[in-house]
């Protein structure tokens, strides 16, 4: 994708040239790889607890439930203190919550119980949602409005490598028993990667203050296409409403498949350990990251409600394939479905965010909020993992995708005339 000839205006109406447009994609894509990385350390917390502190896999969801739980409780402040104060204050005051929340992992580690674990999670996944509130608008609005897919596959595949070494690291770190002993035991090896990761995001916050960031203006940004109806209130925007159940029920399936990755290759792989396990989820990242790069490119060639309805109808075949619990098949055909889902966000994102005029700002503040879907389904998947079997489990990501495909193929063109 190229930006050259993206252009974007302060709300003051001054044109910034598309040179200076890259700077700031940059310091958004920065943000990207901040909540990748906290997301990919969350699924390998949710196996570690399970094992150190001996919790059911229905219990060890609340890690999920708490993370998306802030997405669900904070996305519409966020959007509030985002139209109040601009981009700048939001991504830099996200930052500094997110490292608040990773210095809780001290004293919670400290307490030895999961409490403590799942409200330091809560505060981290408040900071990445004001920040993920600001990062994606701004990432959205940074340019022509026709590229906005492209832009945000292009941010959400930092994301996709944050996802990719977070889960090295944690199963580098929390599942070798050397490399645990040699950081002084559980305990300190939890507060060791946390810490770590609050200095890094503070630094990364003082450089992103200190930068120049257009405010673009939205007044102008993401009015109606060609084809379109003037546009309406958002409670009038059936393919807005439609986009925000579809980000919900995506979320969910991609939390719950995460969260339960480890479980379900361990048990479907014999002699498969957890760590190996948690190097196989990288592996999938790294196809949710090779998937989030093709899906750029193929975004100029294939029109986005194409490729949303192909890639949701491949991941309904393999999660029945996972459900059906194939040894070794299923595990293989797990690590499939990150290519497939690596574009759904963004696109899900982008297209139910067209065409909403002066609205653009408050939709894409619910449109995160969508990402609160993540409770929807560990707990229940868990509780059938525990009952029936990991595999029997992923039925329900299996009924995710089936609305996914549906909704690229018709609910995103609710209310619109514009060509598919």
């Amino acid at each position: 994708m190229s930006i050259e000839t993206d252009a974007a205006h302060t709300p003051g109406g001054l044109a910034f040239p598309a040179g200076n447009l890259r700077g700031p994609l940059a310091f958004a894509i920065g943000c990207f790889l901040i909540w990748g990385l906290a997301y990919g350390l969350l699924d390998v917390l949710n196996k570690h607890f399970q094992e150190t502190l001996s919790i059911s896999q229905a219990d060890s969801s609340w890690l999920q439930i708490a993370y998306f739980g802030a997405y669900l409780l904070l996305s519409l402040p966020a959007g509030m203190l985002l139209n109040a104060r601009g981009y700048k204050f939001g991504i830099v005051s996200g930052l500094a919550l997110t490292a608040f929340g990773a210095l809780l992992f001290i004293p919670a580690a400290n307490a030895g119980s999961f409490l403590p674990f799942v409200g330091s999670m809560f505060v981290l996944a408040a900071g990445l949602c004001v920040l993920e509130t600001s990062a994606d608008t701004y990432v959205n609005v940074l340019g022509d409005p026709a590229k906005a897919s492209q832009r945000l596959n292009l941010a959400q595949s930092f994301n996709a490598l944050g996802v990719f070494i977070g889960p090295m690291i944690g199963g580098a770190v929390f599942f070798s028993p050397s490399t645990t002993e040699a950081l002084g035991g559980a305990t300190r090896s939890i507060q060791i990667v946390y810490g770590l990761i609050a200095v890094a995001v503070l630094i990364f916050a003082a450089v992103v203050w200190r930068a120049r960031l257009p405010e673009t203006g939205l007044a102008d940004h993401g009015d109606a296409v060609a084809g379109d109806a003037p546009a309406k209130p958002l409670s009038q925007q059936p393919h807005f409403i439609a986009g925000v159940v579809t980000q919900a029920l995506y979320i969910g399936a991609q939390v719950g498949i995460g969260a339960y990755f480890i479980n379900l290759v361990t048990h479907n792989w014999q002699g498969l350990t957890s760590q190996q396990g948690a190097f196989m989820l990288s592996l999938a990242a790294i196809g949710y990251l090779v998937g989030r790069f093709a899906a750029t490119g193929l975004l100029l060639k294939v029109k986005p409600r194409v490729l949303l309805t192909t890639y949701g109808v491949i991941n309904v075949a393999l999660t029945l394939v996972i459900a059906a619990g194939i040894d070794k098949v299923s595990p293989i055909a797990l690590i499939a479905v990150f290519f497939f889902m690596s574009t759904m966000f963004a696109t899900i994102f982008a297209l139910g965010t067209t065409g909403l005029g002066s609205g653009t700002k408050k939709a894409s503040s619910l449109m995160v909020m969508a990402i609160g879907g993540g409770v929807l389904l560990p707990w229940p998947m868990g509780k059938l993992a525990d009952l029936y079997g990991a595999n029997v489990a992923f039925l329900l990501p299996a009924a995710c995708f089936a609305v996914v495909a549906w909704y690229g193929w018709k609910g995103a063109g609710l209310g619109r005339t514009e060509a598919k």
